[in-house]
């Protein structure tokens, strides 16, 4: 064996050699790709949950209801009691006849069930019951503006009375004009020509199955400091002599469901609170409920807790 060269002797000695080895760490902690997999989940979920928000709030009930009756299965005949028929692989067909060697006393169905209301809205009884409104409530109108328009006194208050189709009903509003008002001011006393048209208005409704809701509006004026009275005991005291003259005009003390006074909150001239016509009376034809459904009862409460607004229509 060789024999390392001799180190003269101004060299210096020779330096060992060190090798080192590094193992790198895995960096699954950090950089897997579990995580990915479980957020990808996750955000698809939610894909999918707001695009259901979307279609229910950008499509009619009779578009979700096609989009229901897509996925529903369909209406096939099953098996019954499944115990096969003559061949190979002990029966051809999901709709073969079954043929046993012996007959046990069992019970089966040969169809699935399928639910006859898949939309989640209303059911056939409460549309039933909004399409006979909607009928009736339009004849009413009718009727009314043919009478107001044979009675010459009547005539000229056509333009005070107003017809409008919200959450709860048709309501009709008695509104105030620069030129005409229902009560005597700052009080609760009829005037004639209001009285008169009350009663109008009450021989229309008192044949109705539906319910009277009262409302009582007034403008924004304030009453004189040291008063006690207010636009809110104002207008609850007006809707009570509202309903008392509905009451001399036939509408019965069932038909009326509750009365309110809400002040100005609800103006019916909402960019200027002092308009006269935001003082009114609102006389609203609520909407039938199915007594069966209920869910009705609930949308029906929602309804009530939410005073639909809309444009008047012209007649």
């Amino acid at each position: 064996m060789a024999q390392p060269p001799k180190r003269g002797k101004n060299e210096p000695e020779p330096r060992p050699i060190i090798i080192k080895k590094i193992i790198a760490d895995g960096h699954g902690g950090h950089h897997g790709g579990a995580w990915k997999v479980a957020y990808a989940d996750f955000v698809t979920a939610m894909m999918a949950f707001f695009l259901l928000l979307w279609i229910l709030g950008a499509t009619t009930e009779k578009q979700r209801k096609g989009i229901a009756d897509y996925f529903t299965p369909t209406l096939v005949e099953m098996r019954q009691k499944s115990a096969g028929a003559n061949g190979p692989f002990g029966g051809d067909s999901i709709i073969a006849k079954d043929n046993y060697p012996h007959k046990p006393q069992q019970t089966g169905t040969k169809s699935l069930t399928i639910p006859k209301d898949t939309t989640g809205g209303a059911k056939e009884g409460a549309s039933a019951l909004r399409s006979n409104d909607k009928a009736r409530f339009q004849a009413l109108k009718q009727k009314m503006i043919a009478r107001m328009k044979a009675d010459p006194n009547l005539a000229k208050l056509q333009k005070n009375i107003r017809f409008t189709e919200t959450r709860e009903g048709l309501r009709i509003d008695l509104v105030d004009e620069a030129d005409f008002s229902m009560f005597s001011l700052g009080t609760a006393n009829l005037l004639p020509d209001a009285r008169r048209l009350i009663g109008e208005v009450a021989g229309l409704i008192a044949s109705a199955p539906n319910a009277v809701i009262i409302r009582g509006h007034t403008d924004a004026l304030p009453y004189a400091k040291g008063r006690t009275a207010n636009n809110w005991t104002l207008s609850t005291y007006r809707a009570e002599a509202t309903r008392q003259a509905l009451m001399e005009n036939g509408v019965t003390s069932d038909q009326i469901a509750r009365i309110e006074g809400v002040a100005d909150r609800e103006p019916y001239v909402p960019q200027d609170a002092y308009d006269p016509r935001n003082r009114r009376m609102s006389i609203t034809l609520a909407w039938q409920i199915d007594k069966g459904d209920p869910s009705a009862q609930m949308r029906d409460d929602i309804g009530n807790a939410i005073n639909g607004q809309g444009a008047l229509p012209e007649h």
